[in-house]
């Protein structure tokens, strides 16, 4: 496959847009492969992926965000270019529940994610082992509420030293403090054990039986500082019934976790996902 650069982009919604993006790209020499776009008209924001060819185009890869900076200015547009031949490292955190986390190290081993994963994080010394199949680094930080700052301060630093981009919560039961949030913008994905916004916080499997739901969910979502509330990647659902015991809902709802983390990762790898405000753009 052809390296190729994709640029996202959002801004306020105006005349020119896409002429202005796709005229720059031509102008230089590029073939546009795929170009997604999307008006929000009540919050009058426009958001558009574009991805284009390398070979050929005429400005050198680590000039291209220079070049296009005075249209962004010119149209007020925020944006990101990412590249195709890049490696993105990845950290998976988790804590007792294998069942996300080894999905990961799956799909990672099978070669559905362009992505190295760099370490496995966990507050319980439980999962070692299974990191330990995959060849993965373990690194154990017990956590209290005495300690938690502190050892917050240490992972942020192992993160650094290699170089992570990505931050997956896979079933951690922490709660990430503001300092650690605010390092990692839209770079932590989160899987919560319910469809959100319902039923968040603990025990969501117990209160959808108490409410007697006829469905459960999963939701794959970007970290903030509101619990539970970040911008959502991904969601899907399953049919439950009367006959379904609170075990038969919360190994339904393990298959989901597994699927929507997956699919949530997976975008996000592949720069199809946009957020504005607290919500996002996914293009398919």
């Amino acid at each position: 496959m052809p390296e190729t650069a994709t640029l996202l982009v959002s801004c306020p919604d105006q005349k020119g847009l896409v002429a202005g993006i796709s005229s720059f790209i031509f102008r230089h020499g590029g073939n546009i492969l795929q170009s997604d776009q999307y008006t929000d008209l009540e919050a009058e924001v426009f958001l558009a992926r574009f991805e284009f060819r390398l070979d050929g185009f005429q400005i050198p890869r680590d000039q291209i965000a220079a070049q296009f900076r005075p249209l962004a200015e010119q149209l007020g547009m925020g944006f990101e270019i990412h590249f195709s031949d890049h490696v993105p490292k990845i950290a998976l955190f988790a804590s007792r529940l294998p069942h996300c986390l080894e999905d990961l190290l799956q799909r990672q081993q099978a070669g559905e994610f362009r992505a190295e994963i760099a370490m496995v994080l966990s507050n319980h010394p439980d999962l070692g082992p299974i990191a330990g199949r995959y060849g993965v680094p373990f690194l154990h930080f017990p956590i209290t509420s005495e300690n938690k700052e502190r050892q917050e301060e240490e992972e942020m630093r192992e993160l650094q030293s290699r170089g992570v981009e990505l931050i997956v919560l896979a079933r951690y039961m922490q709660v990430l403090t503001e300092n650690f949030i605010t390092c990692y913008p839209n770079r932590i994905i989160n899987i919560h054990h319910s469809f959100l916004p319902a039923f968040v916080g603990a025990k969501p499997y117990h209160q959808a039986f108490l409410r007697g739901v006829k469905l459960i969910g999963a939701t794959g979502h970007y970290v903030t500082m509101n619990l539970d509330e970040g911008p959502i990647i991904e969601q899907e659902v399953a049919r439950v019934s009367h006959r379904d015991s609170i075990d038969d809902m919360i190994r339904k709802g393990r298959d989901l976790e597994r699927t929507v983390l997956g699919r949530a990762v997976r975008l996000h790898l592949v720069h199809r996902v946009l957020t504005y405000g607290n919500k996002t753009v996914v293009f398919d």
